[in-house]
């Protein structure tokens, strides 16, 4: 009995093994990037930017790679990352916020 993780089906929505050490291998230097800049670097609005940003590409390989919505139906991508989006906005906009008062 082949179980449904090693189905071809479920490989091929997820990616290739190669595929998957990339986006990992990615992420983690995502990470110490984010841990080094936040580290030594001034706080400041272009800082701020910076690391949401990286932030933000984290969450879109892990959204579209790890949680396998590259190939779903188009709306399961558009909610999550729509979600990461409204997310991100609001954070911006509270340091924004701070920022003027």
């Amino acid at each position: 009995m082949q179980s449904s993780l090693s189905s071809p089906r479920h490989a091929s929505s997820h990616g290739t093994p190669n595929r998957a050490a990339i986006i990992w291998a990615a992420l983690i230097f995502a990470t110490m990037l984010t841990w080094t800049v936040g580290e030594r670097a001034d706080a400041g609005p272009a800082i701020t930017a910076l690391l949401m940003t990286i932030a933000f590409a984290k969450g879109t390989l892990i959204i579209l790679d790890y949680m396998a919505l590259r190939r779903a139906p188009l709306m399961w991508p558009l909610i999550a990352l729509g979600w990461m989006l409204l997310v991100c906005s609001m954070i911006g906009l509270a340091y924004w916020k701070g920022l003027a008062a």
